[in-house]
C-alpha cells in the first residue's frame, strides 16, 4: 500500500511499505478514505518530537471502512464506516473507566520509555512516535486499528467525510479545550491561534454559553476565517500587544478564560522570541512557551487557562508567580476523545456544527509532501488539508 512516511525533519515521503495485518483478535483492518494534516503533526515535520524513526507511518486523523476483524471484535463488521480516534484505549483500565481516554494504562507498549520522560506513560497515539507506542499512522490506504471495540464510533448514512472526519481528533480537541473553561453565561473567552483547532475551540466555546469569544493570530485568513466561521472579535498580534488589547476589550479585567491553541512551537515576537529560538537551538528548552506565558498573565483573576496545543518537553519562564497569585486554574492534555463521539456527532446531524467549513484544501494522498509544506508554512491560503489515499 502506499503511506505518508517520515525520514527525518522536513522530510516526508508516500512510501511503498506492506499492507498491514491483524496482529491480535481485538484487532480490525480499515481501508482509509479520508485522513487529514494536523497541526500536532507539524510537530513531527519540524522534528521536535524524539523516537520517530525513518520509514514510520504518520498521521492521526483518519476515516473509512472496515475491511477486516479480528475474532474477538464484536461491535464491528465489515462494510461499517467509522471514524477512528487518535488515542488508543482498552476500555477496562482505571482510566478508560473513569472516560480518561487518552490516559489509558494498557495501550502504550513502550510505557517504559514514556515513563522515563513524563513519570507516567499516557495512551498510545496513532502515528505519533515510538514514545507513545509506535503505531503505524492513518495517512496510509490502510490502517490497523487495535481494541477496534473500544475507539471507531459508526457513522451513520447521510453524512460526508467532510462532516464527521474531525471527530477523530480536531474537533473534540477544541471542545475539549472550551469544555476545561467552565464557561459560565456572559463569560469572555481569549483564543490564542487560529488553526484548526482555535477555530473550533471558538465554535465550542459559543457552543458552551460564552458571550464573547476574542481570537489572537496573525495570518489574515485565520483571522477572516475565525470571524466569519466562527464569530470571534478579532487581535492581530503584529499589529498590537494582545496583553493590552485584551485588558482595553475586558474593562480591564481581562478574560474569564484563555485557551492556548497553539503549543510548542508558538511564534515568539522581539526579545522573547529570540530567547527562545536560541534556548531551543542550543537543548537547553524542548518547546516555546510564548502563548502560555500571555495567556497565564492576561487571564482575568480566578480564571481559567486551558491548554489545547502540544507541549512536549521542557519549558522556561512560564509565569508560575502570576497563575499562583492570580488564582488561576490550569487545565490540560491530550483530548479524551472516546468522552465526545457521540454528543458531537448528534451536533454534525442536528446541524448545530460544521466542521467541514475549515477545510481549505483536498489533495490526493500521493501529494502528501506539498501537503505537509503549503500547512506548515501557511502557503495558498492554506488552513486545513484533507488526503485522499
Amino acid at each position: 500500500m502506499k503511506a505518508v512516511c517520515w525520514h527525518g525533519a522536513m522530510d516526508i515521503r508516500v512510501d511503498t511499505v506492506p499492507d498491514p495485518t491483524l496482529l491480535n483478535p481485538q484487532d480490525a483492518i480499515i481501508k482509509i478514505t479520508s485522513t487529514a494534516i494536523c497541526g500536532s503533526d507539524i510537530h513531527i515535520y519540524d522534528g521536535f518530537i524524539p523516537s520517530m524513526q525513518p520509514g514510520d507511518i504518520v498521521g492521526h486523523e483518519f476515516m473509512g471502512e472496515v475491511v477486516e476483524v479480528g475474532r474477538a471484535v464484536k461491535r464491528l463488521q465489515p462494510g461499517d464506516r467509522v471514524v477512528v480516534p487518535f488515542p488508543i484505549a482498552c476500555g477496562h483500565c482505571f482510566f478508560c473507566q473513569r472516560d480518561l481516554w487518552s490516559l489509558c494504562d494498557n495501550s502504550n507498549p513502550n510505557a517504559a520509555l514514556a515513563e522515563k520522560l513524563y513519570g507516567h506513560s499516557p495512551a498510545a497515539l496513532f502515528g505519533y512516535s515510538h514514545l507513545f507506542g509506535g503505531y503505524a499512522g492513518g495517512q496510509a490506504e490502510y490502517a490497523r486499528v487495535p481494541f477496534a471495540d473500544v475507539g471507531p464510533i459508526k457513522i451513520p448514512d447521510g453524512l460526508t467525510d467532510d462532516q464527521v472526519l474531525f471527530l477523530s481528533d480536531i474537533l473534540p480537541t477544541g471542545y475539549m479545550a472550551a469544555e476545561n473553561c467552565n464557561i459560565q453565561p456572559g463569560d469572555v473567552v481569549a483564543v490564542w491561534g487560529c488553526g484548526p483547532v482555535g477555530q473550533f475551540a471558538i465554535k465550542s466555546a459559543f457552543l458552551l454559553g460564552a458571550e464573547r469569544v476574542i481570537a489572537i493570530d496573525r495570518i489574515p485568513e485565520r483571522l477572516k476565517m475565525a470571524q466569519t466561521y466562527g464569530g470571534a472579535e478579532l487581535i492581530n498580534y503584529e499589529e498590537v500587544d494582545p496583553g493590552e488589547a485584551l485588558k482595553e476589550m475586558t474593562g480591564g479585567r481581562g478574560p474569564d478564560a484563555c485557551i492556548d491553541a497553539v503549543g510548542m512551537e508558538a511564534h515568539g515576537m522581539g526579545l522573547e522570541g529570540w530567547y527562545d529560538k536560541v534556548k531551543q537551538a542550543v537543548r537547553l528548552e524542548t518547546d516555546r512557551p510564548n502563548v502560555l506565558r500571555q495567556a497565564i498573565v492576561a487571564c482575568r483573576k480566578g480564571g481559567t487557562v486551558s491548554l489545547a496545543g502540544v507541549y512536549g518537553g521542557f519549558l522556561d519562564k512560564v509565569p508560575m508567580g502570576a497563575a499562583f497569585n492570580k488564582g488561576l486554574t490550569l487545565k490540560m492534555g491530550q483530548t479524551h476523545v472516546h468522552r465526545y463521539l457521540q454528543p458531537l456527532l448528534k451536533r454534525i446531524q442536528t446541524r448545530a456544527l460544521d466542521p467541514s467549513g475549515i477545510i481549505t484544501h483536498h489533495l490526493p494522498l500521493e501529494q502528501a509532501a506539498h501537503g505537509y509544506d503549503i500547512f506548515k508554512e501557511k502557503k495558498d491560503n492554506c488552513i486545513k488539508v484533507v488526503l485522499k489515499p
